[in-house]
């Protein structure tokens, strides 16, 4: 069974304070737990930071745990950046944590309906924050959330979306119940998603049945990290400027699965893949020319289930939260 807790944590407790600088978590505003959505409507804030505590989505996807540890970390490490004239306290409202759980011993089919109930928790406060004309900053858990993100700003929008996402996998298997690897087919079935460029996925880890469809459907804008990387020069600032223009005319959800970065501990970690840099100037350049309607940093890992621990995951989703900010100006 499902089990949710909501919760909005103190900046001043994440915060390192250090005489004669001023750190973000020291100026940055927080939701009301008692008038949740009003506090998002008040606040003049244009961001807004969501964390999601889960890895049932993974699990439901055959993956190991530990998505569920990101939020924290990455929390921590954005307060304690420093409160300067590109990123300041008055552009982030911390909104809070959404926590799920479900035993350990829980079966595929139970781990599958929780998604689902997972699914209405995050659309939900999704289409608070984006009807109150916020950009929610949406750090942890699963890429099923995926789902849930595209759903509550369709809805709060009224129209559908587009999505580009930075990945590994195109997270666009079957519909065969809720998990990790299938939100993008489902939020596209469902209508609330219309156009999806998918951006450097490996060939080694997307089904040839998905590959054909994604490079036969015009909605579709698939590239591969084999053809932008393997070739006699990089062609990657030209891949995300395709993406890019693919989504035009539409509000674009931004998404960055972490396990595409190289080294980066997640369930489906890699020693191959696009460089922290690369992520960053992805965010960057989709911040500046994109519709944006969301950023999501989705599953890294502090600490996995399989005892694997991280000590930078929390400074990878700082950089990428703040470079997105700053370009959002």
């Amino acid at each position: 069974m499902l089990q949710s807790h909501f919760h909005i944590p103190d900046p001043f407790e994440y915060t390192n304070g250090r005489r004669g600088e001023t750190k973000l978590g020291e100026t940055v505003q927080s939701a009301r737990g008692d008038n949740w959505p009003e506090s998002i409507r008040e606040s003049p804030a244009r961001f807004v930071w969501l964390g999601l505590s889960e890895d049932i989505g993974v699990r439901a996807n055959g993956g190991i745990g530990g998505a569920e540890t990101a939020p924290e970390a990455g929390l921590r490490a954005l307060l304690n950046i420093q409160n300067e004239a590109g990123i300041s306290g008055n552009d982030l409202l911390i909104g809070g944590i959404l926590q799920c759980r479900i035993s350990d011993s829980a079966t595929v089919e139970h781990l599958r309906e929780a998604v689902a109930g997972i699914d209405r928790l995050v659309t939900e406060r999704i289409k608070i924050i984006v009807a109150a004309g916020k950009i929610p900053l949406v750090m942890g858990g699963g890429h099923n959330n995926c789902y849930g993100l595209l759903r509550g700003a369709s809805e709060a929008l009224g129209m559908p979306m587009a999505a580009v996402n930075l990945d590994a996998h195109s997270d666009f298997r079957k519909k065969e119940g809720r998990h990790s690897g299938n939100g993008f087919r489902y939020a596209y079935e469902e209508g609330f998603l219309k156009k999806y460029a998918p951006v450097c996925l490996h060939r080694n880890y997307n089904a040839p049945e998905i590959i054909a469809e994604l490079n036969a459907v015009p909605d579709f804008r698939p590239s591969f990290y084999e053809d932008v990387f393997l070739g006699e020069k990089s062609l990657f600032e030209e891949t995300l400027t395709a993406a890019f223009v693919h989504t035009q005319g539409l509000p674009t959800g931004i998404e960055l699965d972490l396990d595409c970065i190289e080294n980066v501990l997640s369930s489906a970690m890699t020693p191959s893949g696009i460089s922290m840099r690369e992520a960053r100037r992805f965010v960057v350049r989709a911040a500046r020319e994109c519709k944006v309607a969301y950023l999501h940093l989705t599953e890294g890992v502090a600490r996995r289930a399989d005892d694997l621990q991280s000590a930078t995951i929390g400074k990878t989703l700082a950089y990428l939260a703040s470079d997105f900010m700053r370009a959002c100006r």
